[in-house]
């Protein structure tokens, strides 16, 4: 979807917010602390149901409020909605009025992909990271496994328990055995999404990062020996669970990590360079949303001038171009955005303003740069 227009109430430091999207680009430039980020929160939060800043729901509400609201509208008049009231607890979903019970009923509608300062953790925040990328992009792309992935989680569950309680014989196989099994189908659909953007990323590495793309490799780990059965593996590491309490092998345990001539990427580019890589990758799996599912992503990008210089700014925008899909990008400085606005596939013998939208943020309020933009 495109979001046609963004409706919040009592969202972070936010004043009461209605404006209007363009449906291929946004620009948001403000200082920092001025409300960008909550913007691009807010959208993230509508399309995930949780922030990507804090863990904390109630930071999202405004200083002594104790709800919020977010809603947008998409260009078929399509309305999505979420609140939260704090106090009770008790969220409120709803699409085109009528109300749901699960966040993944929003989710179906809306997705939305974000890269940030944050977005480093991928690299350095450990395997935890890269699952959650992953799992991301499965969510919208194999529709089934979020499903499959819950009932793996409760049998992980019963067998961890069988572990910590030294239950007997029959119990523990049994648990083992639906444990395997479910491992192995998690992790050959798994296979097949993370094989399918492996294949999607070169394309976008050849435009952000030309001189490393032929050299990138993408490995997966299944979560267990590859040359081993994980009933086997199982076997030989019994006396190690006993002593954690848990399963060490499984499809709970997958990574995938990048490489450079067997080297890990971060260790061998620069902070821009690998800011370029995790766009790559983003944009990589954000067309393989595009072609399964009946939306496409939103694109959020905060803070475009960090770690980029001119030159990486100009190919991004080239990207930008192919990528076709809305993209909302945040700044602190008008100038970086010159490279976007200027690119020929965005003025294209029509006026610039009715290629793009700008606004300028300041103390939460966000007012239009140009006249195509309606604000109350």
């Amino acid at each position: 979807m495109s979001v046609a227009r963004l409706t919040t109430y009592n969202f972070r430091n936010l004043l009461s917010v209605a404006i209007d999207l363009h449906p291929k680009l946004n620009f948001f430039v403000g200082d920092n602390g001025s409300g960008k980020s909550s913007l691009l929160e807010a959208i993230f939060f509508l399309g995930h149901g949780k922030s990507f800043r804090t863990s904390k729901v109630e930071h999202l509400a405004s200083y002594e409020t104790d709800n919020f609201v977010v809603s947008v509208k998409d260009v078929n008049n399509l309305q999505l909605g979420l609140s939260k009231h704090l106090h009770t607890g008790v969220t409120l979903i709803k699409i085109n009025g009528e109300r749901h019970a699960r966040l993944s009923e929003l989710a179906k509608n809306i997705a939305v992909q974000i890269v940030t300062p944050e977005s480093f953790k991928l690299f350095f925040g450990g395997p935890k990271e890269r699952r959650r990328f992953v799992e991301l992009g499965m969510f919208h792309v194999k529709h089934d496994s979020s499903k499959q992935w819950r009932e793996f989680n409760r049998v992980l569950k019963q067998r961890n328990a069988c572990i910590r309680h030294n239950l007997d014989k029959a119990t523990f196989d049994y648990w083992t055995s639906l444990f395997c099994q479910l491992s192995e189908d998690v992790a050959e659909v798994r296979n097949e999404y993370i094989t399918n953007l492996i294949a999607e990323l070169p394309f976008w590495l050849e435009l952000l990062l030309p001189s490393i793309a032929d050299k990138v490799t993408v490995q997966y780990l299944q979560g267990w020996p590859q040359k081993k059965n994980l009933i086997d593996a199982l076997s030989d590491s019994h006396e190690r669970e006993q002593a954690f309490g848990y399963s060490i092998y499984g499809a709970h345990k997958f990574d995938v990590k990048f490489l450079i001539a067997k080297q890990a990427l971060e260790s061998q580019l620069s902070r821009g360079q690998q800011k370029l890589f995790l766009l790559a990758l983003t944009f990589a799996q954000a067309k393989l949303i595009a072609r399964v599912n009946r939306v496409k992503p939103i694109l959020l990008i905060d803070d475009i001038g960090a770690e980029l210089d001119a030159n990486s700014r100009e190919s991004l925008s080239t990207a930008l171009s192919v990528l076709d899909c809305q993209v909302i990008i945040t700044a602190i400085e008008e100038g970086v955005l010159q490279p976007f606005i200027n690119n020929d596939s965005v003025t294209n013998k029509e006026s610039s303003k009715n290629k793009y939208h700008m606004f300028h943020v300041k103390h939460g309020g966000i007012l239009p740069v140009n006249n195509s933009v309606k604000i109350e």
